[in-house]
């Protein structure tokens, strides 16, 4: 938008002083409401950015606690697993561990006699 410093009015009487001050004031109130406005524009789209930044934060935080759920309940497996595991090594290691360990192996050879493996 041009803006010229004086006022164009067709050939005609002459323009006084007020005339030539409300037109610049009129100008300049308007080049003032265009800064405005483009001000606003601007916070709204932060503000706007803001609020999908903190949905996508929050979405992504839920998925996390999902994923921390999951392998929580997958270490809690484990960890039973482990114990059971743990007790039963210490129960072979205690007294008569070797004949628990011989009646619990169902599926082994007896001394004298020979394995065969079939290919």
């Amino acid at each position: 938008m041009l803006i010229s410093s004086t006022v164009h009015q067709p050939s005609g009487p002459p323009v006084d002083a007020a005339t030539v001050a409300a037109d610049i004031q009129r100008q300049t109130d308007r080049r003032e409401m265009q800064c405005s406005v483009m001000a606003l524009a601007v916070k709204l789209g932060l503000i706007v950015l803001g609020c999908v930044s903190i949905v996508r934060l929050s979405v992504a935080y839920q998925e996390r606690l999902e994923r921390h759920g999951e392998i929580d309940a997958v270490v809690t497996v484990e960890t039973v697993k482990l114990q059971t595991l743990q007790q039963r090594f210490d129960r072979l290691f205690s007294i008569g561990g070797e004949k628990r360990l011989m009646s619990e192996q169902d599926q082994w050879i007896a001394p004298n006699r020979m394995r065969i493996i079939w290919r």
